[in-house]
C-alpha cells in the first residue's frame, strides 16, 4: 500500500494519492468486516500524504493543528480588512487573488451567496461560492467599514485598490506560521484533504465532484470542460449543504481546546 501510494505522490498526483487512501481504507473496512482480512493499513497511513501543492502552497491539513490555526485568525490584531479576509480565508477556500479582489456587487446577501465574474476566475468561469453563516457573519462585520466603497477588502492607501497579494501571507507570518507551515493558497488544500477524507460510515460524506467543482478545478477532459464552462452553479444544492458543513466543521475544531492538542502560538510584535 505504502508503495502504491509513494508512487502517486512521485508522480504529483497527490489528489489521487489522497482519493486511493481513502478508497482503499473503505475496502479494507469492509475487509475487516467479512473476516476476510484483520487489519486495515490504510488507515495506519493517513495523514502521510502531503497536501495538494505543498511544494508550492504549505498547508496545515491535522484537525488540532487546524484549530489552533483558526483560533490564531480569530485573535489576529492587524488592521481590520487583513483580519476580515483571514478569517474568511479558511471558509471559503478561494484563490488569495480571487479573495483579495472580491466586490461587494458579487455578493448577495438574500441569496447567500458570492458570484466571482469569469474574468477574475482562474478557469476563465463563473464561479458560485455558497456562503455559510459564519462567512456571512464575517463580510457584514467588515461592510462595516468598507460597504460604501466597491472592494471589500481595499488596501490602505487606496480604496480603490485591493490589498496587495502578498497581504495574507505577512499576516500569517506575524501569527508566527512560517511558509514551510501555512500559505494563503494553503487554505485550499487544507479544505480539500479535509473534504475529502469526511466519512459517513463507510461512504464519503461529500461526492468528490462536489468537492472539486467548489475548488474550481477545471475539468481535465477538455471535452467535458468545454461542456460545462457556464455551468457555475453545478452541484449548488450539495455544495451549499457542503460549504456549512465546513465552517460548522471549523468551528468545532476551534472550539477544542483541549491541552494535549492546542498548539500555542503569539503574534510578533
Amino acid at each position: 500500500m505504502r508503495v502504491i501510494l509513494d508512487r502517486i505522490v512521485l508522480a504529483d498526483n497527490l489528489e489521487t494519492a489522497h482519493r486511493v487512501r481513502a478508497l482503499a481504507a473503505r475496502i479494507f473496512r469492509l475487509g475487516v468486516v467479512h473476516e476476510i482480512t484483520d487489519q486495515n493499513p490504510a488507515v495506519s497511513l493517513q495523514g502521510t500524504i502531503p497536501a495538494r501543492n505543498t511544494r508550492s502552497f504549505a498547508a496545515i491539513t491535522q484537525p488540532e493543528r487546524i484549530g489552533s490555526l483558526i483560533r490564531a485568525l480569530d485573535d489576529y490584531e492587524g488592521q481590520a480588512v487583513v483580519a476580515a479576509a483571514l478569517r474568511l480565508a479558511p471558509h471559503v477556500f478561494v484563490r488569495p487573488g480571487e479573495l483579495r479582489a472580491a466586490r461587494w456587487g458579487e455578493i448577495s446577501w438574500e441569496n447567500r451567496e458570492w458570484v466571482i465574474p469569469a474574468d477574475r476566475m482562474k478557469s476563465n468561469r463563473e464561479h458560485v461560492v455558497p456562503l455559510s453563516k459564519q462567512s456571512i457573519a464575517i463580510l457584514k462585520n467588515i461592510h462595516r467599514y468598507t460597504g460604501s466603497g466597491e472592494l471589500v477588502f481595499p488596501g490602505v492607501r487606496s480604496r480603490d485598490r485591493p490589498i496587495s497579494d502578498n497581504t495574507l501571507n505577512a499576516a500569517l507570518r506575524r501569527l508566527d506560521y512560517s511558509k514551510e507551515e501555512m500559505t494563503a493558497h494553503g487554505f485550499r488544500s487544507m479544505a480539500s484533504t479535509r473534504l475529502h477524507e469526511m466519512r459517513k460510515g463507510d461512504e464519503p460524506l461529500f461526492d468528490s465532484a462536489v468537492i472539486e467543482t467548489q475548488l474550481a478545478h477545471v475539468d481535465r477532459n477538455r471535452v467535458r470542460a468545454t461542456y460545462n464552462r457556464s455551468d457555475a452553479r453545478k452541484h449548488l444544492p450539495a455544495r451549499r449543504k457542503m460549504m456549512q458543513h465546513w465552517s460548522d466543521y471549523l468551528d468545532k475544531l476551534k472550539a477544542d481546546k483541549s491541552p494535549t492538542v492546542s498548539v500555542i502560538r503569539k503574534g510578533r510584535n
